[in-house]
This record gives C-alpha cells, structure tokens and sequence, in this order.
C-alpha cells in the first residue's frame, strides 16, 4: 500500500481502499494475534454461520455478508507529506468471510 503512495508522487491528499467484493472488507487496526482473534470471535457472535433466509437464494454465506456490513467496506486514509498518515499501530487489512477466492480491491489516490 505504502508502495502505492510513493509510486503517486501525491505528497498531501487522500487515499481510499475498497474491497470489491460482497463478503470482503477492508478495516484498519492494529496487527496482533489476539486482536484478530477476538475480532473473529466477535464477528461469529454477531453474525454466527447458520440458516438464513439468504439461503433460499441457492447461497449458503449469509453470516459473510452480514460480517462485511458489520466490518465495513472501505477506508480513507490521510496522505501527508508523501506518506500515509497512520497512528503508531494502524495497518489497513483486508477481511475476507467467505473462503478463498479471486478478489479485486480498488485503491484511489487524490491529491497533489
């Protein structure tokens, strides 16, 4: 991602990252074992895999949709002076709830 900014040449502006995908997010925290956990843990109280109205559709990923809505889609992050402008432990990183497939994800850079 940093690789991204500084191939731009944007020195102040703004980045957006989205995932383009219905069961996929993009979210900032911070990298660390038992954060991710928990967030897991977290997500499979509020959305648990079971059966859903969706289902009736022929899919069976409706606790994947409901953990992207929970989680967002995307995330803007500061450009400033060239870099991207995280807190001390910030990271952006890419949730995914509904296996392993081929994923797009956009990234735009504004500035000057």
């Amino acid at each position: 991602m940093a690789d991204a900014v500084d191939k731009s040449g944007i020195k102040e502006g703004i980045v957006l990252v989205n995932s383009m995908h219905i069961t996929s997010n993009v979210f900032i925290n911070d990298e660390e074992s038992g954060l991710k956990a928990d967030f897991l843990e977290w997500l499979e109280e509020l959305a648990p895999v079971g059966d859903y109205r969706h289902h009736a559709t022929g899919e069976d990923n409706a606790d994947a949709h409901l953990k992207r809505t929970i989680m967002g889609r995307e995330v803007v992050v500061a450009i400033t002076k060239g870099e991207l402008d995280f807190g001390p432990w910030e990271q952006i990183f890419y949730g995914e709830f509904d296996g392993q497939r081929d994923k797009r994800i956009l990234i735009k850079i504004l500035g000057e």
